[in-house]
């Protein structure tokens, strides 16, 4: 029975960048749909740069977005022998030979077919030589068709079709006899079985050497699909210069897994107008063909505007899990104070990241905090004091300390003092929160409670009156 296999194959030299996270999602997703199986195998050939922190923070942000894997993480560093058993066979074939020319010659070569117009690839010194040069140093070559047309048809681009004669004989194996990266691509597909390859369009130029090396292995070829990179808003590729790139300082900036994965996979991906997409309408409706060819444009409101509606509709239980490392990057402990999922509900509405909420949340916490000068100058006045004083009398005697209770309180006082809301309602908030923004001063008060909320209006009281003083 077929089975559909797909790769994501990062190399560990820095941390996760929202390129690749796409394109781990676009492999994550076919391969869910398909029910075939999602490996993760990471390239660490390049042993001067491939680091663990790498590793790990591939793996951290891979687990945050959700994308599991069902083989794996593989390392390519454990492969060599498979490669060099390979680059040995191909040889023995006459599929390969070693190619002695020096560094500086192969750039001597470059340069003088660079002055003469020509295409600077490598002249083929090397591929009819007959016996070896004891003692000096080789590398290995492949010997590719040097006539004829090599073609794939791209699951997003279509026909793709090289001239082989534009094509030299691709290097498989460095002198110091370590595979390249092209060669070790090919033997970890075929080795793995994978189906279906989706990546970066800048792998296009590489695809046909590739597909040489499946075809002289003896090996299938698997299907092709190059997604376009992702551009800035200048229409540059996606840089730090345009802000963050890395997955996982969106999530220390406070968004969540699933505004970040419905935003990545919308980046040139789309179904009808519809924007919004929870994880299984993805698996149900996603598909390669309609990935679009044109590169899509990173667009930082447009993934606010996700998350934001990602917290509004959220869980408080489960966003509160995810505020706390927040609250206490801020120094608060969200244990001593009042329940974190119900301090949620009354942020939901209007915060846009969990770095908005936590700084939103952090008045619950403190009872100490200072008031805005503007408020007290304009909202902390003698007058407001006997409003305080009628406020705690009628709190005192509510049976049911609850948003309706405590909303009928301030109805009664603003009916008895022949007041309006905005007279009393202020310099609630300031005394409750410091400020003149919050959440409703029903529900701030009743996830404070009735204890805690008298404390903070009577420290309000005696602010006022030691200003008096």
């Amino acid at each position: 029975m077929y089975e559909v296999r797909l790769r994501f194959a990062p190399s560990p030299t820095g941390y996760l960048h929202v390129g690749g996270a796409r394109t781990a999602l676009f492999n994550w997703l076919l391969a869910r749909k398909e029910k075939g199986k999602f490996i993760l195998r990471i390239e660490d050939t390049d042993v001067a740069r491939s680091t663990q922190e790498s590793v790990d923070a591939i793996l951290e942000g891979m687990t945050w977005l959700g994308l599991d894997w069902d083989e794996g993480p593989f390392y390519q560093s454990e492969s060599f022998p498979v490669y060099r058993q390979a680059v040995e066979r191909l040889v023995n074939e006459g599929k390969a030979y070693r190619c002695y020319c020096t560094s500086e010659e192969l750039e001597a070569k470059r340069e003088q077919a660079m002055r003469e117009g020509r295409k600077p690839k490598y002249d083929g010194t090397c591929r009819n030589r007959t016996g070896d040069v004891p003692g000096a140093p080789f590398a290995i070559r492949f010997r590719a068709p040097q006539i004829g047309e090599t073609s794939f048809h791209d699951l997003i681009k279509g026909l793709i079709s090289f001239a082989n004669e534009e094509l030299d004989d691709l290097i498989i194996q460095r002198s110091d006899g370590t595979p390249t990266y092209n060669f070790t691509v090919v033997i970890d597909d075929a080795t793995m079985g994978i189906t279906t390859v989706i990546r970066g369009d800048d792998h296009v130029n590489n695809t046909p050497r590739q597909i040489m090396l499946y075809e002289a292995l003896g090996c299938p070829v698997p299907q092709f699909a190059h997604v376009p990179m992702i551009l800035g808003s200048d229409k540059t590729r996606l840089s730090k210069r345009h802000g963050a790139t890395s997955v996982m300082a969106y999530r220390d900036m406070g968004f969540l897994p699933e505004a970040m994965v419905n935003y990545l996979v919308r980046l040139g991906w789309s179904h009808g107008d519809d924007e919004i997409f929870s994880r299984e309408e993805l698996i149900e409706k996603f598909s390669i063909e309609a990935v679009g060819r044109s590169a899509g444009v990173f667009n930082p409101d447009k993934l606010l505007w996700l998350n934001h509606h990602y917290i509004k509709s959220g869980d408080p239980q489960r966003l509160a899990g995810l505020l706390v490392p927040f609250l206490r990057e801020r120094g608060i402990d969200p244990a001593a104070g009042p329940d974190l999922a119900a301090v949620v509900k009354t942020l939901q509405e209007r915060a846009r990241t969990m770095v908005e909420m936590a700084d939103g949340a952090a008045f619950y916490y403190r009872s100490d905090f200072p008031y805005e000068v503007e408020a007290v100058a304009k909202f902390l006045t003698p007058d407001v004091v006997p409003l305080y004083d009628g406020l705690l009398a009628r709190f005192a005697t509510l049976s049911d300390f609850t948003h309706d209770g405590i909303e009928t309180a301030f109805k009664e006082l603003c009916a008895e003092q022949g007041i309006k809301m905005g007279k009393i309602g202020p310099p609630v908030r300031v005394a409750l929160c410091g400020g003149t923004t919050s959440p409703s001063i029903y529900e701030v008060l009743e996830v404070l409670g009735r204890d805690e909320g008298r404390r903070r209006i009577e420290r309000a009281i005696g602010f006022i009156r030691g200003k008096g003083a």
